[in-house]
């Protein structure tokens, strides 16, 4: 038999979902897979239970339903201060996931390089190298996570086509500062660069952080391909409703690679999501405190334990520290965590591209009794892992 694509030679499955699995086997808490373990809003099943029975149950439009996207078009314009048009510059994915592999595919060529900054969540990596591109790798510094201005020029001056950017990051919940962000924009317009964003994390956004977004910023709009999805905001992740903002000249392209990539969304979550992005501005606000609360609790629980973590300015991830622990490979320490202390968490290792083996992240949007049964039994991590 013929060999099997060389470009995937290198992959492996998900690390995030494998250890969810592991999760499952073992009984843990998963704390791995940032994923809720409560309901969406309520407004938004009453509307899933209608649809269920009365449809849409076929195709909607390839790249969203006309009442979404309007919805979305309202939502968006209102946070990034820009009017969007819903018929020109959306096009709704199945999920950010797609949306990222869509942008990539409509901006990158075989041979490109695209800016990846280190950590990244697991599928940058993948996307830039299922692209044909090469992706150049700027680190974020640990506990701050800040970057170089000389280090980010550098990979900018091999004439990159597009810089991803994660903002609030997963997995180190970095919001870039508004400063920080001004810099990376000049960068794009002198080396004549794109900015592909992540920004499902744009409403959990820590006091006194605040979320700014790149399009936003003068000259940014026109190389700015936005992506996002419903996953975190409404805690739907697994309706996979994502979508890509983005000027008329783009989203022209994206629309086609969409087309052939999934044909659309789901029609039937698209009729019933709609009803959360009219929500008002106190469902967010809400949100926020939510997690706020989530986030304290799980911090101060990791600080009475003494266990060494970051703090994340947004989105719902933690980092804690295992160095005392001198292992040698952190997924092995994920599998016994999981086993032996009943707690589930990423190595990570899977995020970095520097040779990181001493922080596993950990994710707290579950339920405050969820979570302090973790730390309960994240209590025991010393005793249990230690031998």
């Amino acid at each position: 038999m013929r060999q099997l694509s060389e470009r995937t030679s290198g992959f492996t499955d998900s690390v995030i979902r494998r250890m969810t699995r592991v999760s499952q086997r073992y009984g843990a808490v998963n704390l791995s897979q940032g994923f809720p373990d409560f309901e969406p809003p309520r407004e938004i099943l009453e509307r899933l239970a209608r649809v269920a029975l009365d449809g849409p149950h076929q195709y909607s439009l390839t790249w969203g339903a006309q009442n979404f996207r309007e919805a979305l078009a309202e939502k968006q314009s209102r946070f990034m201060g820009r009017r969007i048009d819903p018929d020109k510059e959306i096009v709704v994915t199945c999920g950010s996931t797609e949306a990222m592999m869509a942008a990539m595919m409509t901006l990158v060529d075989p041979s490109d390089k695209v800016i990846v900054f280190s950590p990244f969540y697991e599928n940058y990596g993948a996307d830039a190298i299922l692209s044909g591109a090469e992706p150049i790798y700027v680190p974020l510094e640990p506990p701050c996570f800040k970057f170089s201005e000389e280090a980010l020029e550098l990979a900018f001056r091999s004439r990159p086509k597009a810089l991803i950017l994660c903002n609030p990051s997963n997995p180190c919940g970095k919001v870039f500062t508004r400063d920080e962000l001004l810099v990376i924009a000049a960068l794009a317009q002198k080396y004549d660069a794109y900015v592909i964003t992540d920004e499902v994390y744009e409403h959990i956004v820590y006091a006194p952080h605040e979320h700014t977004y790149i399009a936003s910023l003068p000259g940014m709009f026109e190389r700015t391909v936005s992506c996002s999805s419903l996953s975190k905001t409404y805690s739907v992740t697994g309706w996979r409703l994502g979508y890509i903002i983005a000027p008329e000249a783009v989203i022209d392209v994206a629309k086609k690679v969409h087309d052939f990539l999934t044909v659309g969304a789901a029609a039937p979550l698209q009729e019933a999501a709609a009803v959360g992005l009219r929500f008002g501005d106190g469902y967010y606000r809400a949100l926020l405190r939510e997690y706020t609360e989530k986030r304290e609790l799980f911090l101060n629980g990791l600080d009475t334990l003494g266990i060494g973590h970051t703090v994340p300015e947004g989105a719902y991830y933690v980092m804690l520290d295992i160095s005392e622990y001198n292992c040698e490979s952190d997924v092995e320490f994920c599998e016994r965590l999981a086993e032996e202390v009943g707690v589930g968490a990423v190595p990570g290792s899977v995020f970095f591209r520097e040779d990181i083996r001493h922080l596993i992240r950990l994710h707290f949007a579950k339920r405050n009794d969820t979570l302090q049964e973790a730390l309960n039994r994240l209590e025991h991590m010393r005793k249990k892992m230690r031998r």
